[in-house]
């Protein structure tokens, strides 16, 4: 997965942190998670507030 991968991400992150609400994690924590999933393959610094934003939509969206 790369960052641009936003709703297979959120879907990862649903599936890995069912007890979280997305509305309220901070992007130091979204970004951190995503880095630590299973086949997340892409730069940890080419990701910015526009992408995780986008992800955390996304994961607002799957819950």
């Amino acid at each position: 997965m790369k960052w641009t991968d936003t709703f297979d991400i959120a879907i990862e992150l649903a599936e890995k942190h069912p007890d979280v609400d997305p509305q309220y994690v901070r992007f130091t924590d979204l970004h951190r998670w995503v880095c630590e999933l299973d086949g997340f393959d892409d730069d940890p610094d080419r990701s910015g507030e526009k992408i995780l934003e986008a992800i955390q939509m996304a994961w607002i969206e799957e819950s």
